[in-house]
């Protein structure tokens, strides 16, 4: 495995790469081959991915293969690392001023060099884009699994063949995971085996939040009452919200932790009570969460934002924090005010005014029965139950896949029951 830095590598894989031997404490011989091909970094947001691949890690082996990086002057070459948690990050290195033809050329002899040799294993290929189906189509792996986390086509800058690719992996997929109700209602029509798994809690991690931390020290002199929100910063925030609150109430912090992407970052509203932290780590989250005093999630109603599952809900119920959202459909069906009139465990509004009013109540109602209320619904939900889940539906396809190597992959009936994970 090399850990060089870019612009050390020779061309081609990374050397003493080796997919054949990638033991972990609770597999020592892992025989199945995890690919993952994702549009995400791995060191950028640790969110869904993240949670379910370090846990497929602990047994089998895990390769997480970016898109690539582009610098002028070089050869391409893959670099790779172990993380902690053990699962082998793939980063395509490849000279800047590729045509889109050539690109998608070097991507896929690097993907070959990466798992030549391994042809006596199972493979699985997980994909969250298909896009990568422009350099990975090729391959036949055991097991195809497309776990849909957005509709990334209705995101800002969606490639042009993105639903075309997708119609493609859909037909090859022998499994397809959906991160919302929402996006499982948009794909159960169009696969035979569709099953839905909401963001789900890593609760132990976001409930040290409520024992009190020291205050990070960007975070240490925000007054108080502080108002947070953690995430990616892009096309799905409704800016003109924050700043419309944070206007609204001069007397409020609103801190907002977070890469900014695909947005122009002098677009962002810029008042004194509105605190731009930037991205943090993982490991960070809960210093931070334990001194806000409400979380918000100003998400805009739009295209990218209809079929979103926030995973932040649950993390900010985890951290005691009461949170208000603006109306996404799965808040509000997961997490809002219920139909019959109950109580839901997230406060919705959609306007600045009623985002205001639903703010200052959550500010002054009780917590300890709120709280209780949380930790019911937590204790059903958690990341290892939904990993657990799907990798008891990838055994019994994988095992029914593998146990006639000559045979194509079974072909579903379109009337086939759809199963749902039991937690929706």
């Amino acid at each position: 495995m090399s850990d060089a830095l870019p612009g050390t590598a020779t061309a081609g894989v990374s050397p003493g790469t080796s997919l054949n031997s990638h033991p972990t404490a609770a597999n020592p011989s892992p025989s199945t081959l995890l690919l993952c091909l994702s549009h995400l970094r791995w060191d950028f947001v640790f969110q869904r991915p993240q949670h379910l691949l370090t846990r497929a890690a602990r047994t089998r082996s895990v390769v997480f293969f970016e898109e690539p990086h582009f610098d002028a002057g070089i050869a391409p070459r893959l670099e790779t690392r172990n993380t902690p948690e053990g699962v082998i990050v793939a980063v395509p290195y490849l000279p800047a001023g590729l045509s889109p033809v050539e690109v998608t050329a070097a991507q896929r002899r690097l993907l070959d060099e990466l798992v030549a040799g391994v042809a006596d294993r199972s493979m699985i290929a997980w994909f969250y884009t298909p896009m990568a189906l422009e350099f990975a189509g090729h391959l036949k792996p055991d097991l195809t699994v497309y776990d849909c986390m957005d509709e990334l086509s209705a995101f800002r800058g969606a490639p042009p063949r993105m639903l075309e690719l997708e119609q493609e992996l859909l037909s090859r997929a022998d499994l397809v995971f959906t991160g919302g109700r929402s996006l499982y209602e948009a794909k159960r029509g169009r696969h035979a085996r569709v099953s839905c798994f909401p963001s789900s809690i890593d609760a132990t991690h976001f409930i040290a939040a409520r024992a009190g931390c020291d205050d990070p020290e960007d975070q240490a002199d925000i007054p108080h009452p502080r108002i947070g929100f953690f995430g990616v910063v892009d096309e799905r925030m409704d800016t003109g919200l924050v700043g419309a609150l944070a206007a609204a109430r001069p007397d409020w912090s609103f801190v907002m932790i977070g890469p900014v992407v695909k947005i122009d970052p002098a677009e962002l509203p810029r008042l004194p009570n509105i605190h731009w932290l930037g991205g943090k780590g993982y490991p960070e989250l809960p210093r931070y969460l334990a001194g806000w005093d409400a979380g918000f999630m100003p998400f805009a109603l739009n295209e990218s934002t209809r079929f979103i599952s926030p995973t932040k809900t649950p993390e900010f119920l985890a951290a005691g924090l009461p949170v208000v959202s603006t109306p996404i459909t799965d808040v509000v069906r997961d997490w809002g005010p219920k139909e019959d009139g109950g109580l839901g465990l997230v406060e919705i509004a959609d306007e600045p005014v009623a985002f205001a009013a639903a703010l200052q109540q959550v500010l002054s109602q009780p917590r300890a029965p709120w709280l209780k209320q949380v930790d019911r619904r937590l204790a059903r939900i958690s990341w290892d139950r939904t990993w657990a889940e799907m990798d008891g539906q990838i055994a019994a396809a994988l095992r029914a896949a593998t146990a006639q190597p000559a045979s194509p992959a079974p072909v579903f009936s379109a009337n086939a029951t759809l199963r749902r994970a039991s937690h929706v």
